[in-house]
């Protein structure tokens, strides 16, 4: 007869799949509160503590801790000496094991305390996956209640697993217990109060969502992952109420809209298209939010993403659908903005209740044998101080602070225009900074009379600036910090213009 190990925290399909192991002519083998389910639906037990021949100790802590358990699992059935030696001690072959982990990371997320959190991080499970994982040529080990119907299949058919799928479960089993120590680890880095800004071992682990049809493009493979931590506000926790599945590209430039919306309060829309914004508006309303967003450049939008802020009414509605779109994503929407965007089966709808929410964070970089790892750019101002002869008014001064927020989001080196809360023209990443300035007074054409001009670094020369006096541009923003900045200065004070230093840089070049 065939010994199987059962111990589980969840417990979902486990008394199926014990039946199933036990009609196939394996004895049962279990602990606690496994045992006392088993036992309830009438299948017989073998209580680990027969096995070992001591019994359960300190609150359950120490139970599968024993040789007769590690040894059935870890000893070498073709291994003559292991052999002898087992008989010798009286060990049971162990062929298979069925376990799942205390539920740490949930414990966590419920804000549980300390102490209950610690007592949640499972010893002997990961010892008895591990040793099973080792031993794959020999047991089947089980970590996961959806391979119970695979695995009880062949065993049904061929007597055993087969040594192709025991090694493909050990190789899940060494991914689930470096997932699970790694948020081990993070919970108690987040318990220092002076840990130092980054590990000096850095390991991250994610869980595939699913697999993405292709990249960047058709040529390369692409998955989504997610972290551990669930954050609200994100991608990865929105639901998708219709449309085709994300592409890989949908999920860069629609993260992109998601962050870029974070910056603001009031009602704004945000159009992203290969990364960068290419509208942004905010305004009393989301439907002249929108409105105003598509009317500064119509061209662009076609085939982008759209974020909102607040929920889409069913005007909003009645003009999206006018335009092809690859994604919409809000916090809500009415049921006439949702039977409105139905007419376009393919447009990818996406709800995200918590879209206005923000967090601090790390972001990682991938780079050839490495990784940059930074804090998010949370932050927007350090000080913001008028260095002008000429205070910007009022309504400048919401329009520089509107297309701050723009420019700090946009690829470096990076040129946003504004006026009325709208941005109306958009230079994203280019190797100097008068490139992107003339390409959006070119673009604005006339409306770039009267618009405010925001850098996301300081000007070198004082170039950018006489583009921007001969474009009837009125205030500029800028971080400030060039040993040339007066001769920026003295080009504002000839033309009237307001130039206000946040001391703050925003470059992003990823």
């Amino acid at each position: 007869m065939k010994n199987a190990l059962i111990s589980v925290s969840d417990k979902t399909g486990v008394v199926e799949f014990a039946k199933g192991l036990i009609d196939n002519g394996y004895r049962i083998i279990s602990t606690g509160g496994t045992a006392a389910t088993l036992k309830e639906n009438g299948l017989d037990v073998t209580s680990v503590s027969d096995i070992t021949e001591f019994p359960e100790c300190f609150d359950g802590r120490v139970k599968t801790l024993h040789p007769k358990i590690h040894g059935g699992i870890l000893n070498i059935r073709d291994n003559k000496e292991h052999q002898k030696q087992k008989e010798e001690l009286g060990i049971e072959d162990i062929d298979l094991i069925c376990i799942n982990l205390y539920p740490f990371v949930d414990t966590v997320a419920s804000g549980k305390d300390f102490a209950t959190c610690i007592e949640n991080i499972d010893i002997g499970g990961p010892a008895m996956l591990r040793s099973g994982a080792k031993n794959f040529k020999f047991v089947t080990v089980v970590s996961d209640p959806d391979d119970y119907d695979k695995i009880l299949d062949e065993i049904k058919k061929e007597g055993n697993t087969s040594e192709e799928l025991r090694l493909k479960l050990a190789l899940k089993v060494f991914e689930t217990t470096n997932h699970y120590d790694q948020a081990i680890a993070d919970y108690l880095r987040s318990q220092i109060e002076d840990e130092s800004s980054f590990p000096e071992k850095l390991t991250l682990t994610y869980e595939k969502l699913y697999d993405v049809r292709y990249g960047e493009n058709p040529h390369q493979k692409a998955a989504f992952y997610q972290d551990l931590t669930n954050e609200p506000g994100t991608l990865v926790t929105a639901e998708q109420l219709q449309g085709k599945e994300l592409s890989y590209n949908n999920i860069n430039d629609t993260n992109g809209a998601i962050e870029i919306l974070k910056e603001f309060d009031e009602p704004t829309i945000v159009a992203v298209k290969h990364a960068n914004a290419c509208a942004i508006c905010s305004d009393e309303s989301i439907f002249e939010a929108y409105k105003k967003a598509y009317e500064a450049d119509p061209t662009s939008i076609f085939g982008g993403i759209v974020a909102s802020n607040e929920p889409i009414d069913k005007d909003t509605a009645d003009m999206m659908k006018d335009i092809f779109l690859e994604v919409v994503i809000a916090p809500d929407y009415s049921d006439e903005a949702l039977e409105i965007l139905k007419q376009k089966p393919n447009l990818r709808v996406l709800k995200q209740k918590d879209i206005r929410e923000n967090a601090d964070g790390i972001e990682v970089k991938s780079v050839r044998g490495g990784l940059l790892v930074q804090d998010r750019d949370t932050e927007l101002i350090d000080e913001l101080k008028t260095v002008t002869n000429r205070e910007p008014t009022e309504k400048e001064m919401e329009d520089l602070l509107f297309a701050w927020k723009a420019v700090k989001n946009t690829k470096s080196n990076a040129i946003s225009l504004a006026k009325d809360k709208v941005l109306i023209a958009n230079g994203p990443g280019q190797v100097n900074r008068v490139w992107p300035t003339e390409n959006c007074i070119t673009h604005a054409g006339d409306k770039a009379k009267g618009s405010v001009l925001a850098s996301d670094a300081f000007f070198p020369f004082d170039d950018c600036v006489k583009l921007a006096a001969d474009a009837g541009i009125t205030a500029i923003i800028q971080p400030g910090g060039s040993i040339r900045d007066q001769d920026s200065i003295d080009v504002c004070n000839e033309n009237d213009i307001a130039m206000v230093f946040t001391g703050m840089r925003h470059f992003k070049h990823t």
